[in-house]
């Protein structure tokens, strides 16, 4: 009963979502203000009827309801609790249900938090996250429905897939769907202002924040992504380049330009069809990377394995928004004239600098994903685009953006100097070639990439604290810390994002530059010597998990004699699944983290042991939380809980037609 409730639950809330998407939008266009407002309840209703459906189907996984064919699918009784709630997102059916919840809360968040919009403009951004709601809602009813029923259930069902069956992919997946559909909400924005004809820097203040959000899900997700990986595979890497990775990194990387873009369109009212065509953009990638997860055309190992033909339901839909919202650009592009003018040197000049570099570098990972798939399509041939690629396109991009982001910071608006801008972050220059030229030092035998991503990662960090300082005035000390003290959280929260980049971009290249590996066959009882530290191979036992079996080694890791940490690396086999995984044991430190993995048993009757030393591992995560933490930072200043339209409730538009 409950399913079916569900069920219908879903099929009204694609009704709703109908009447949301055109009733708004027509009574916007008339001047209707009866019809405008049917777009606040329809959005409240919405969520509430997404929402029940969604506790439906987790009351199915949860109560391991084998009627439901995806529950058989990716559901075992004796898997645990949380792994059969996540199993609700662990699949193509339920994940899709769960992007039209997240859909639903933007939505429902405008319709709340919306108040002090104009009108006719929250009509029409309803109305346009609406017609999003249908396409989903008609994809997934048509093509992939989670209520789909067994005419003969079976006793039990087909367990999930077991690298799924960890934490950090429980909670990676809502983090990254909370960013990509938040983007949808630029989207409507940038649609909505494009019918009414006007663009100016009310928008780019309303735009922002919804864009803040979906950013700082998406470097969440991202970097839960990235640490389950790491930990998860036992490859002892964090980036595979994979295209579902990729799939997420493209959006993020043109959300960070949005982000940036909107800024000019608020304070200079410049660059408005850049910002209209990122924020359609932003979303369209994150549209793309839904038709690389769910198409099945691309391998991965993260995609849904699915049947292309829903691939083709993907790319009309990624045709009718991004499509459809590019000819309304062309259509509108004399309504986006730019108002304020600025020299080439200047904060704008900087900022475009910016947008190009990220736009660019978004550009080269995209032809990268998909020039596998262009190779097979109309050369037959059949070729992999991986890991050395990427790494020589991208960093050239990175480096640029790098070099750019200090001084750009602290230039003026309209027209600036670049000589007050070194001036200032010549003890921030000097103190980051000082330590990249001590790590270089230190080093032998070498890459240089680590000393320069040094150099580099300080760079960004000391020139963020340089300009939060620089903005504290020239009073004395006390005066200043006092006024750091009271600054703006925007503020705060632009030195603390750019910091994480800065730690980012350090502990990259440490990982990469610094890595020890050692693969070996060992025998019980044998040491061997990693880096410092000494290893020893003490036993190899046969251990019962809830849902699996393992074999487990039991090593002991030492330095000058001293116990450093007891790992148990293992290989656990999932019976229902049929299907191994390979679970390292880590010892984590703050500056480096011991990693080892357990690998198959030799003829010799030794075992084959990979370990590596990952120096400045854990500062890659603290790095994205930083960034996270300064979006959050930024989201709570006054100035964005107010929005800017708050003093300006005349409408923003053009008269109906």
């Amino acid at each position: 009963m409950i399913v079916e409730l569900g069920h219908f639950a879903l099929i009204l809330a694609l009704m709703v979502a109908l009447v949301q998407s055109t009733l708004p939008l027509w009574g916007a266009h008339r001047g209707d203000g009866g019809l405008m407002a049917l777009a606040v309840p329809a959005a409240l209703i919405q969520l509430a009827l997404v929402a029940a459906s969604f506790a439906a189907l987790t009351w199915a996984f949860v109560n391991s309801d084998f009627s439901l064919a995806v529950v058989v699918q990716n559901s075992h009784t004796e898997k645990p609790l949380i792994y059969k709630i996540s199993g609700v997102w662990g699949n193509h059916e339920g994940s899709l249900l769960l992007w039209v919840l997240i859909l639903a809360v933007y939505g429902a968040a405008v319709a709340l938090f919306g108040g002090n919009l104009p009108v006719r403009l929250r009509a029409r951004v309803l109305s346009v996250q609406g017609m999003i709601g249908v396409a989903f809602m008609l994809f997934m009813l048509l093509t992939s429905n989670p209520f789909w029923r067994l005419a003969a259930p079976p006793l039990d069902g087909q367990d999930l897939n077991p690298l799924l069956q960890d934490p950090g992919l429980a909670f990676h997946p809502p983090f990254l769907y909370l960013g990509y559909v938040g983007l949808s909400m630029a989207y409507s924005f940038a649609v909505a202002a494009l019918i009414e004809g006007k663009v100016d820097a009310a928008w780019g203040r309303w735009v922002r924040p919804w864009t803040l959000v979906s950013w700082m899900f998406l470097t969440i997700g991202i970097g839960l992504g990235s640490w389950w990986a790491y930990y998860e595979l036992g490859w002892g890497g964090f980036w595979f380049w994979d295209p579902v990775e990729n799939a997420s990194f493209m959006p993020w990387l043109l959300a960070i330009a949005l982000l940036h873009s909107a800024i000019v369109v608020e304070k200079r009212e410049s660059l408005k069809a850049w910002t209209i065509l990122l924020a359609i953009m932003a979303f369209g990638f994150s549209l793309i990377g839904t038709f690389i997860v769910r198409s099945g055309v691309i391998t991965s190992v993260h995609a849904f394995a699915n049947d292309p033909d829903r691939g083709v339901f993907i790319l009309m839909i990624l045709g009718l928004f991004t499509g459809g919202a590019l000819v309304l650009f062309a259509l509108r592009a004399g309504a986006m004239e730019a108002k304020g003018l600025f020299s080439v040197v200047s904060r704008e000049s900087a900022l475009v600098a910016n947008n190009i570099l990220l736009a660019v570098a978004a550009f080269v990972v995209f032809i990268g994903t998909i020039w596998p798939l262009v190779a097979e399509l109309l050369l037959g041939r059949t070729l992999s685009v991986g890991e050395p690629f990427f790494n020589a396109a991208f960093t050239p991009f990175v480096v640029g953006l790098a070099l750019i982001l200090p001084p750009g910071a602290m230039l003026a608006w309209k027209r600036g100097a670049l000589e007050r801008s070194f001036k200032a972050l010549v003890p921030a220059l000097v103190l980051s070639f000082a330590l990249g030229a001590l790590a270089y030092a230190m080093q032998s035998n070498r890459t240089a990439l680590g000393p320069v991503g040094l150099a580099l990662g300080a760079w960004v960090l000391f020139g963020a604290l340089t300009d939060l300082w620089a903005r504290t005035g020239r009073n004395g000390l006390g005066a200043r810390v006092a006024r750091l003290t009271r600054l703006p959280r925007s503020d705060w929260g632009k030195a603390v994002a750019h910091g994480g980049l800065g730690v980012t971009i350090f502990a990259v290249s440490a990982m990469l530059a610094w890595k020890v590996e050692d693969i070996r066959v060992v025998q019980i009882g044998e040491t061997f010597s990693l880096g410092a530290y000494e290893v020893r191979l003490d036993d190899v036992r046969e251990v019962k998990g809830q849902n699996y079996d393992s074999t487990m080694g039991f090593l002991t890791v030492t330095r000058n004699g001293a116990v450093v940490a007891e790992l148990t690396p293992e290989k656990r086999f999932y019976p229902v699944a049929g299907m191994p995984t390979t679970e390292a044991a880590i010892d984590y430190s703050y500056l480096r983290d011991l990693y080892i993995v357990l690998g198959d048993r030799q003829q010799s009757g030794g075992w084959a042991v990979r370990s590596y030393i990952e120096p400045f591992a854990n500062w890659l995560w603290g790095g994205c939380l930083l960034m996270a933490f300064g979006g959050l930072l930024s989201l709570s200043d006054r100035r964005y809980r107010v929005a800017a339209g708050a003093a300006k409730r005349t409408p923003v538009g053009v008269p109906a037609e």
